[in-house]
């Protein structure tokens, strides 16, 4: 494989470019890992070595951006009692995300069950969806995965033919149908790469950029979705809303 001197990556890409090319400039976004306990940098505001780029969260990672969501949901969804995970087999990401949720259901009184495909496939969601219904889920919950969001429109409609309330990861699952979602901003992460690759062009060194984390969080709610499941929204959330959906 031949690799350009420098590379912008998304998601788990970053591992594998680093692996293959770690003596090359790399920009990395749409992670939330801790990258020092990774050992790709120093710190975050001196990272070092030849990375540099923006993260989710640098503190507690996936699993605290989900448990931030899933309250978000609980507040929608006051009487959740059991949640089914379509989780995706092999995925590092939906295991943290799994992580937060047992975390949050500890917490808010709720129980956690996972039904995995095996990504990118959606082969098996219909039986994933009908286990849960014989399981007596109150809801579910689409892990996020970025092999599947050119697929999100599919993957909500077979889900919502349960007739439960789905909780989604980014803005693209709202507003294909699920009750809500809550994640960073990924277009401005990726605004923010371009700036980084812009000062490396310019002659700056990766690990003398500062890593940044994200300030910007989108929370959307599709009240057309509500209305129709029955589940009323409260004007707190209303207002808390970063975008609904009408």
């Amino acid at each position: 494989m031949r690799w350009v001197p420098g590379s912008v990556t998304a998601a788990n890409a970053a591992a594998v470019v680093h692996q293959h090319a770690p003596n090359t400039p790399l920009v990395f976004t749409g992670i939330a890992v801790d990258v020092i306990a990774l050992g790709w940098a120093d710190s975050y505001a001196r990272p070092g070595g030849m990375m540099t780029g923006n993260v989710q969260n640098a503190v507690g990672g996936e699993e605290a951006i989900t448990t931030k969501r899933i309250d978000l949901f609980k507040e929608l969804m006051p009487n959740l009692t059991r949640l089914g995970m379509i989780g995706f087999a092999n995925s590092s990401l939906a295991n943290l995300e799994h992580n937060g949720l047992r975390e949050a259901a500890s917490r808010l009184g709720f129980e956690v069950l996972r039904y995995d495909l095996q990504w990118p496939s959606l082969d098996g969601l219909d039986d994933a969806v009908a286990e849960g219904l014989s399981d007596d889920v109150s809801a579910f919950y689409i892990a996020g995965l970025f092999v599947v969001l050119g697929r999100v429109p599919q993957l909500v409609a077979s889900v919502a033919k349960s007739g439960r309330p789905i909780c989604g990861v980014y803005p693209e699952f709202a507003r294909a149908g699920c009750l809500m979602s809550y994640s960073v901003d990924l277009e401005y992460g990726f605004r923010l790469t371009g700036r980084q690759v812009a000062k490396i062009l310019q002659g700056a060194k990766p690990g003398d950029l500062p890593i940044e984390q994200a300030d910007r969080f989108t929370l959307v709610i599709n009240l057309k979705t509500a209305k129709a499941l029955g589940v009323p929204v409260s004007d707190k959330l209303v207002t808390t809303a970063d975008e609904l959906i009408e």
